[in-house]
Formats: C-alpha cells, sequence, structure tokens
C-alpha cells in the first residue's frame, strides 16, 4: 500500500462510494420522503372517531374487531414510546388522551394504543418496520465497490505510467551503469518521459566513452615520452639512475593500469563458461613461482562454472590474490558453491586489514590506505578498481570486510554458467 498507484486507487475507490452513498440518501429523502404530517393527521382522526365510538358504547370493540386491554408496560423486549406527533394533532381539536406505540422489534410488528377510557386501551394495527432487503442492499454496494475499482486503477496506471518508466528504467541498468532504450509509445506525458530518459542515457554514455577515450589516449601517450626518458636515464651516474628507472617503471604501471581499466568498460567481447577450479589453482601457482605466498586451493568437489570473458575474469582474480599475497603476507583461498546458484571464492590474508572509516573506498581509482598517499608496495592503485569492473560485467558482485582477528576478507560471487 506505499506506492503511489494503490494509494491513488484506494483514494478514488473511496470517493466514488462516498459520492454515490451521499448521492442514494439524498435521493431517498428528496423523492420518497413521506409526507409525516399528512401520515400523523390520518391517524389522529381514527383515534378521535374510534375513541368518541367506544367511550359511548364500548361493546363496539367487540363488534368491530378491536383489541382492548390495560395500558401498554414496558417490558424486555417490548417497544413502548409515546406518539407525540398524533397526540399534538389530537390536542389541536381539543381532545387530549394518550397515545403510545408498542410493537416487537424481533417481530418486527407495531400498534397504536389510546385510552379511550379511564384504564381501558384499544390497540390498533400501526404500520409496521420498512423491510430490509439486506441482500439487495449488499449486491448493490459490491457492485459500486467492484466498478469503482476497476475504474480507479486503470486510472491509478494510467496516472503513474511516466512515474513507473523511471523505475523500469532503474531496473534495467546494464554492466556499463546506463538503462536500456525505453520505448517511446503511449499517451504524450508517457512518450515525452520516455524520450527524457532515452535522451539522458545517450548524454550520460557520450559523455562517459568520451572519457574513457580521454583517459585510454593520455596513458597510451604517456608510453612515448616514458620510453624516451628511460633511454636517458641509461646515461645518468648509477646511483642517479636506479631513482630514475623506479619512477619511470611506476609511471609505466599506472599507464598501463588505466588503459587496461578503459578496456574493460567498453569490452563487448561476449563471455563463455569458465571452470573456476583449475582458474584458481592455475592462478596460484602462476603468484607462487613469483614468490607470492599462496596456499594450495582446494577446488572442492563439485566443478562449479562461470559465464565471463577468459582472460579477464582470470586478470580479475589475479589481481585480487596479488593484492592479498602482497599486502597481506599471504592469501588462502577457498572455492565453494552458494545459496542461489551462485559460485563463491573467498580470498583471505592475514595483513594489517582496511580501516573501516575508508574500507568503502577500496575500489575506487588509484585508491590507497595511507592518507598521504605514499606507496610502500607496488601498483598504481588500479589492481580492485579493473576487478570489480569485470566482476560486475560478468554479472557477479565483490564485497571487501575486515576479519575478526585480523587482516582481509575479499568475497567474490559469481554465477553458475547454465
Amino acid at each position: 500500500m506505499s506506492s503511489l498507484r494503490a494509494r491513488l486507487a484506494i483514494l478514488l475507490v473511496l470517493a466514488i462510494v462516498a459520492v454515490v452513498a451521499v448521492a442514494a440518501g439524498v435521493s431517498v429523502q428528496v423523492l420518497e420522503r413521506p409526507d409525516r404530517e399528512s401520515f400523523r393527521q390520518t391517524f389522529a382522526e381514527e383515534v378521535r372517531i374510534l375513541a368518541s365510538v367506544l367511550a359511548d358504547d364500548p361493546a363496539a370493540a367487540e363488534r368491530h374487531g378491536i383489541v382492548t386491554a390495560g395500558e401498554p408496560v414496558r417490558e424486555p423486549g417490548f417497544m413502548v414510546r409515546e406518539a407525540r406527533g398524533i397526540q399534538r394533532s389530537l390536542a389541536e381539536i381539543g381532545l387530549d388522551i394518550p397515545v403510545s406505540i408498542v410493537g416487537d422489534p424481533q417481530a418486527r410488528t407495531r400498534q397504536l394504543a389510546f385510552e379511550f377510557a379511564p384504564g381501558e386501551w384499544a390497540y390498533l394495527p400501526y404500520p409496521g418496520f420498512p423491510p430490509r432487503n439486506w441482500p439487495v442492499f449488499v449486491f448493490y454496494m459490491a457492485l459500486v465497490v467492484a466498478g469503482a475499482a476497476a475504474v480507479s486503477l486503470f486510472a491509478a496506471t494510467k496516472v503513474t505510467r511516466p512515474l513507473r518508466l523511471l523505475d523500469e528504467a532503474v531496473s534495467t541498468v546494464g554492466a556499463d551503469g546506463l538503462p536500456a532504450h525505453v520505448p517511446e509509445d503511449g499517451p504524450a506525458e508517457v512518450r515525452a518521459t520516455a524520450a527524457a530518459l532515452n535522451r539522458l542515457t545517450s548524454r550520460v554514455r557520450d559523455a562517459i566513452e568520451s572519457r574513457m577515450r580521454l583517459v585510454a589516449a593520455a596513458g597510451h601517450d604517456l608510453r612515448t615520452p616514458m620510453t624516451r626518458m628511460r633511454l636517458r636515464a641509461e646515461f645518468l651516474p648509477d646511483e642517479d639512475r636506479e631513482v630514475w628507472l623506479k619512477d619511470l617503471s611506476e609511471l609505466d604501471r599506472i599507464a598501463d593500469s588505466a588503459i587496461r581499466l578503459v578496456r574493460e568498460e567498453v569490452d563487448p567481447s561476449p563471455g563463455e563458461a569458465i571452470a573456476l577450479g583449475p582458474l584458481v589453482c592455475e592462478i596460484a601457482a602462476e603468484l607462487r613461482e613469483i614468490g607470492r605466498v599462496v596456499e594450495e586451493v582446494d577446488p572442492g568437489m563439485e566443478p562449479l562454472s562461470a559465464a565471463a570473458r577468459p582472460f579477464a575474469l582470470k586478470r580479475a582474480l589475479r589481481n585480487l590474490i596479488d593484492n592479498a599475497a602482497l599486502h597481506g603476507g599471504g592469501a588462502q583461498v577457498s572455492l565453494r558453491r552458494g545459496s542461489h546458484d551462485e559460485a563463491v571464492i573467498v580470498i583471505a590474508d592475514d595483513g594489517p586489514g582496511i580501516p573501516e572509516a575508508v574500507i568503502g573506498r577500496a575500489f575506487e581509482p588509484f585508491f590507497r590506505v595511507d592518507p598521504g598517499r605514499r606507496q610502500f608496495k607496488p601498483g598504481a592503485g588500479l589492481g580492485l578498481a579493473i576487478a570489480k569492473e569485470i566482476i560486475d560485467g560478468a554479472g557477479g558482485s565483490i564485497s571487501i570486510v575486515n576479519r575478526p582477528g585480523g587482516g582481509l576478507e575479499q568475497t567474490v560471487r559469481l554465477p553458475l554458467a547454465a
């Protein structure tokens, strides 16, 4: 009931039902309202005539089938009330006698009682309670509510459709972070909303591609002057050459990582089923060959496969495992099947972890834990950003948390290949 469509529909239903109920009540009061004064005058005249006849000849009651008895007494389940309107009409013609209406609400019957002699009361038939045709009334109200609900839902759907376009556009956001094309059909307002969304998507896509091309071009163009600088550094004294070559290597890693990040953003190549167990074991073996501390990986009894680009996924997992081995003093990798048809790869280490205040920024490009951005280990700060881009593009997710006993835990979830 929290959606605008539901609230608008309920408001319309209540408004329609209330209007129908008020209109029905007004119609009954205006069109079929009885003439109460004429009604009272008629029964007052009947009481006057019978009271006069019975006062002169009490035996006339038996001859004419009029019931006589004592004064009516209030009892549980038995109604007795004064007929003030009839008494006023009798008083106007100079006749002051008590008149009451008695009846049984359960049997829905009423009588008009009046005193024609001291202690003697006559009982006349009186219009009973009006019949209540509840089934017809319930059917009528149900028909009104059903019709009002149908009309209200239709109107609310039409009114809120442009708003639903926004929700649908957000739900169709792809790996590139942009919504899919929205069909421009329907009423004028809906077409205008869809066209505005499509224009916004197109402009954002153009801006992203322009910046990606700029980053790629800058990274590529940096290589030529860096090559010249590396050649010139060979002619420097030994104590200066090492410092220059180290800085140039760092610049080269940054440029290469930037180009790789752009390639992952715009790479259109389709994915294929990749066996995760052999892939993780292969990455661990390669890192051990270059001196990284990576424990043996248990691929598990069940073979698990994910749909992704082979070289891209290998690069992403290699970045994550290498980070754990390099910055955490060693990596422990495990592979298992998740609860939602997904493969779960957990990469843990025993390093210092990341402060909770900045752990949410770990996937930002060029992120460093040190606030002064000092570099204690080699790297451009793009490894996690590239890994996240690749894993998100494969339909998976990655999260990082600090382990309770110290160290970092990186969890990769990938949907299983069909």
